[in-house]
């Protein structure tokens, strides 16, 4: 196995872990140069990092999606994965606006908040 395809490979498997069954694998990952690079750095190199856990970053990513506005689409699969893996528990979710408020203002966590509602309606029977 040469050492591009062992650092995909293990991107591969650090995406699976990441967003379980939230994000399918890209398809034909592993032939496009955006999502290979995706895979083998970001995910096969950072997000594998022991000095932190899958939560950790998670958290992080959480904090940052909301800081810059991104589209909440982004946060509701950080959101969803984290309940599915067991990372956060609802109330904690419910947390996540509340304290975003005293750093980004209201304006920007207005979104995250009916984003966090909108998963846990979404998973209410889980």
């Amino acid at each position: 196995m040469t050492d591009d395809k062992s650092r995909l490979d293990k991107g591969l498997e650090m995406f699976r872990e990441v967003y379980g069954n939230q994000v399918p694998v890209p398809e034909g990952a592993e032939k496009s140069p955006f999502h290979s690079l995706m895979l083998e750095n970001l995910f096969g190199q950072v997000w594998g990092r022991e000095a932190m856990s899958v939560r950790d970053r998670r958290l992080i990513l959480m904090g940052v999606i909301a800081g810059v506005g991104a589209d909440m689409m982004l946060l509701e699969i950080q959101l969803k994965s984290a309940l599915e893996k067991g990372e956060l528990q609802r109330d904690q979710l419910r947390e996540i606006p509340i304290i975003l408020t005293q750093y980004i203002g209201y304006p920007k966590t207005v979104p995250v908040m009916f984003a966090v509602e909108k998963v846990l309606a979404a998973t209410a029977d889980n």
